[in-house]
């Protein structure tokens, strides 16, 4: 972890970045106290589309839906 003051941070915002974007945990402070901390955005995942995955699925086994012995009793 590395802390600077405002005034550092403002002067060096490009290399801090680089070094949060490479998984550094930076502090921003003032007086000593933090203020922000500077993390890399994270990527928004993208919403699943029906039928997305068609043709990825080769083989289920043919007893897929069989009941394992010693189960039958907690049907």
């Amino acid at each position: 972890m590395s802390q600077y003051n405002i005034t550092e941070a403002k002067a060096q915002l490009s290399d801090l970045t680089r070094r949060a974007m490479a998984g550094e945990e930076i502090i921003i402070a003032r007086d000593n106290r933090p203020l922000v901390r500077l993390v890399p955005v994270q990527s928004p995942k993208r919403p699943r589309e029906p039928g997305s995955g068609k043709g990825q699925l080769l083989w289920i086994a043919p007893d897929f839906d069989a009941i394992p012995g010693g189960f039958e009793e907690y049907l």
